[in-house]
């Protein structure tokens, strides 16, 4: 099978597709084979690969996380797993950027009709690590204010929606005219602010009537800055850093707006604590089903193994906004093969 294996730690952009044996499925730990279709391209795929993320798989190893695909009609399943050949499902999975990959039929959720594989293939990691970060560790409430930076990104899109289900009012941040429109067409942000310019705290807290933020959503490193900005009592949630450094917070600044400032990990989660991983991502399945939450997937295709490297380069220049996926598999049903 073709898929995008890391022989050695490089960048994306010097790893090709290579040909490898199909992985076997281990029936005694309850794996299934999946047909791939689609797999959600993220950020830290790109520090895995030159690894440098916190966690990293030995060499040799596929690259990619997020998948969407079918259950192969090839390879046999366990007698205790309740999907059938050909079942739509998507999970996470070490090594979704290849045509098959094998995974825990446990760690699965059936796609429902109304999903396109693309749509699927964003479910397993981002709009789950958004409600991870705003329900159960900052706790959210309604007509609360939430900052959310990186708004026009794939997580910051999915907690931007996050967020109002829940009833709060939202400030998304972003860097262009553009990005902030993104943010408020698809994020439905109440405000939009520019993070690059200077001072831009003073805006968010004009528009919070001088009160501050109560949470702050942040994949990029931008607690210190938003510690300026923060009402009483604030939770700032740590999501990543995408910004490429990691800040060293002032304790003294937390004391001043009694802060607290939490780490979000949906991978250690998964090992961690895997009740709540079913719980939050059969939650934010019901979210996408019911239409309270959208899956937006950036405009750009992205079709085949061979475009996996331009997807992540896109990423990192920050080209992309809402999530990229790369679609493995084009023969599909009508309504697939129309959305490419």
């Amino acid at each position: 099978m073709k898929a995008f294996q890391v022989k050695e730690h490089a960048h994306p952009s010097k790893i090709s597709v290579s040909d490898i044996p199909v992985p076997k499925p281990d029936i005694s730990k309850g794996e299934v084979l999946l047909d791939v279709h689609a797999a959600g391209l993220n950020f830290f795929d790109i520090l895995q690969a030159q690894g440098k993320y916190q966690t990293q798989p030995p060499l040799p190893f596929v690259l990619g996380a997020e998948v969407a695909g079918t259950i192969s009609r090839t390879a046999p399943i366990p007698d205790d797993c309740p999907y059938e050949p050909g079942d739509r499902v998507a999970g996470f999975a070490q090594g979704a950027y290849a045509e098959h990959v094998v995974v825990s039929w446990k760690t699965l959720l059936p796609i429902p009709e109304e999903l396109s594989f693309e749509e699927a293939a964003t479910i397993p990691l981002t709009p789950t690590t958004s409600y991870l970060a705003l329900v159960d560790r900052a706790k959210a409430k309604a007509g609360e204010w939430v900052l959310v930076h990186a708004g026009a990104g794939g997580v910051g899109l999915a907690a931007c929606q996050i967020a109002k289900v829940l009833g709060c009012k939202v400030i998304a941040t972003a860097s262009s005219p553009s990005k902030r429109k993104v943010c408020q067409d698809y994020g439905k942000a109440d405000e939009v602010v520019d993070y690059t310019q200077k001072d831009w705290q003073k805006e968010v807290m004009k528009i919070t009537g001088g009160k501050g933020v109560n949470v702050v959503f942040d994949p990029v490193g931008m607690i210190i800055p938003s510690l300026k900005c923060v009402a009483w009592n604030a939770r700032l949630v740590v999501v990543g850093f995408a910004a490429g450094s990691i800040e060293k917070i002032p304790a003294n600044l937390l004391l001043l707006k009694q802060a607290s400032v939490m780490g979000v990990f949906w991978g250690g989660t998964a090992g961690k604590d895997p009740s709540s991983v079913f719980r939050i991502s059969q939650e934010v399945l019901s979210l996408l089903s019911e239409g309270k939450v959208k899956a937006v997937i950036y405009e750009k295709p992205y079709v085949g193994l061979e475009k996996v490297s331009e997807g992540l380069e896109d990423i990192e220049s920050r080209r992309t906004w809402g999530k990229a996926v790369v679609r493995i598999r084009i023969e599909n049903d009508g309504k697939e093969k129309a959305k490419l």
